[in-house]
């Protein structure tokens, strides 16, 4: 089979045009050209603009393939640029545009724009066609709607996946090292707000590329489906936290600020411990329809992403850094959590001297 992967260079494109060549399947990833992935030579380098139409269109011109793998680009165009060009699309997209509630993308901090959602969110959840959206979202969902109505049209066969936060290798936006770098600076103090009980759908990069290469499979099953995709286990910011310190042989001392506490566009932490209400996707469709399950558990999966990113740590200061938006003011989180303790410890004090109606426990079944 003669494969496409536009995005063939990124977290989990790497790992499907592997899986691919796996498979016997001659590859050709499309990428900007800006980060050569480490890849076979037998695979095909088409380097070019994949959010410009024109620069997509000259760059296939007089090629075809069996199936195209959307990861990256304008999904818009890049659809438009393969019309005659393949009969078979399996596209991605982003979870978080879809689903009212889980943040404003466009926004200075999108995890202050998040709001209370019910736990495991289905593909035909009515918060996935819910109204008063941000500009981006609408886009998000527009294109959505587009490519599955270029199935429907019978232009393409397609499958459509919704991605969570994605982790593993060669992720431009690498949470786990936000973590990894404070055990590395032995920074035992962590703001944890809100205890760190929220829960926030995470997808390990060869988890994600195991479902996508299952609709590969099984174009039958898989046409002109929409599938949430995320690690079928799911761990608190706190749980998270904690196993990247139990796999790296340190203890973080957490220090549970709560949320209403913290001022506007606070930043004094790991971004990812921010998010303020739980965002979880419901995964049952793409189990029963493919046989998807978790190639590796997220205890397998973090200690894997530990592992690369210790052999190839992340320069201070540099893109991946800049990319995660985390400060690493240590001094200033240091300084926060002191005054917080001060005043919550006053407080406590002061509580405790109020006059009120004392309360003694009993187990309404001991006697």
């Amino acid at each position: 089979m003669n494969v496409l992967v536009v995005g063939g260079a990124g977290v989990t494109g790497v790992v499907i045009v592997r899986e691919l060549l796996k498979r016997a399947c001659s590859v050709t990833i499309l990428h900007r050209g800006a980060h050569e992935p480490d890849l076979p030579e037998e695979v095909v380098h088409i380097h070019t603009d994949p959010y410009s139409l024109e620069a997509l269109q000259e760059a296939l011109e007089g090629r075809s393939y069996d199936l195209a793998i959307i990861t990256y680009g304008r999904l818009k165009y890049v659809a438009q640029a393969l019309e005659g060009k393949t009969d078979r699309i399996i596209s991605v997209g982003g979870a978080a545009p879809i689903y009212k509630g889980w943040g404003k993308m466009t926004a200075p901090n999108p995890w202050e724009t998040t709001e209370p959602t019910p736990l495991f969110l289905g593909e035909d959840h009515p918060l996935s066609k819910a109204e008063d959206i941000d500009r981006f979202s609408a886009a998000v969902r527009k294109t959505e709607q587009m490519v599955m109505q270029m199935h429907h049209d019978g232009i393409f066969n397609v499958t459509h996946f919704r991605y969570p936060l994605v982790y593993g290798p060669n992720n431009i936006v690498p949470g786990e090292w936000g973590i990894m770098r404070r055990v590395r600076d032995r920074q035992k103090p962590l703001i944890l707000p809100g205890g760190g009980l929220t829960l926030v759908s995470k997808g390990y990069c060869e988890n994600i590329a195991h479902a996508v290469l299952l609709a590969v499979e099984d174009a039958n099953a898989s046409a002109g489906q929409i599938y949430n995709i995320c690690d079928n286990a799911l761990l608190s910011n706190h749980e998270w936290v904690t196993l990247i310190g139990r796999i790296m042989n340190f203890e973080f001392d957490t220090v549970d600020i709560p949320y209403h506490v913290l001022p506007k566009g606070f930043r004094a932490t790991h971004p990812q411990l921010l998010y303020r209400h739980h965002s979880v996707m419901d995964i049952s469709k793409i189990k029963e329809q493919l046989g998807y399950r978790d190639p590796f558990t997220a205890e397998e999966a973090i200690e894997r992403t530990i592992k690369w990113y210790t052999d190839n740590p992340l320069p201070p200061g540099g893109e991946g850094e800049q990319n995660l938006g985390d400060p690493f003011d240590y001094s200033y989180e240091e300084a926060i959590i002191a005054a917080y303790r001060k005043h919550s410890e006053s407080l406590s004090a002061e509580i405790a001297e109020m006059p009120h109606i004392p309360v003694t426990w009993k187990h309404p079944y001991l006697s």
